[in-house]
């Protein structure tokens, strides 16, 4: 997908990315790239609801560019 909204950081595009982290379990989730920060926005409702539905407390949410090394990790 490209990139219409990006910044570069040492010569990389970095796209937005909904950073989800969660105190049960004790996780740090990103779902993305987005071509933009509304779109990020607007996809971040979809992942708080389901993440709810699975049962994940303490949920916090952050639209940010980046480039994430992983996409998920659990912290024990």
């Amino acid at each position: 997908m490209p990139l219409r909204h990006s910044s570069i950081k040492n010569g990389i595009e970095l796209g937005w990315w909904v950073e989800i982290r969660t105190a049960l379990p004790n996780c740090t989730y990103y779902f993305g790239p987005f071509s933009s920060r509304q779109e990020a926005d607007y996809a971040q409702v979809g992942y708080f609801e389901d993440l709810k539905q699975e049962g994940a407390h303490g949920i916090t949410i952050q639209i940010k560019q980046c480039q994430p090394r992983e996409l998920t990790s659990y912290i024990e």
